[in-house]
């Protein structure tokens, strides 16, 4: 915790009795380490970094459909929010989503 609180960083922890508050985290490991890491033979770490930010960016992003998307890619699913944000609904109320 020292170090934590020397570099100004707080630690990750889910509330009591809340197990869910790292979940999405520990989904997005999961599949990096299913899909990508234990997947692929790395020559170096560039070679890592390399293959590790293609598939980030362009796959799991554009390409991979999530369940909790509704089966569509988090680039899709954004557009999707996007173009309704930007509709009106019956009598001119904007709608909007998570907050915004």
């Amino acid at each position: 915790m020292q170090a934590l609180h020397e570099h100004r960083m707080l630690a990750s922890m889910s509330r009591p009795t809340n197990p869910y508050d790292n979940a999405t985290c520990e989904s997005f490991l999961a599949t990096l380490k299913r899909e990508q890491i234990n997947a692929t033979a790395y020559r170096d770490f560039e070679s890592l970094h390399n293959e590790l930010t293609e598939f980030i960016d362009r796959y799991y992003n554009r390409l991979r459909l999530h369940s909790a998307l509704g089966y569509q890619s988090p680039e899709r699913f954004e557009k999707q929010v996007a173009r309704t944000r930007s509709e009106t609904v019956g009598d001119g109320a904007m709608v909007t989503f998570f907050g915004s």
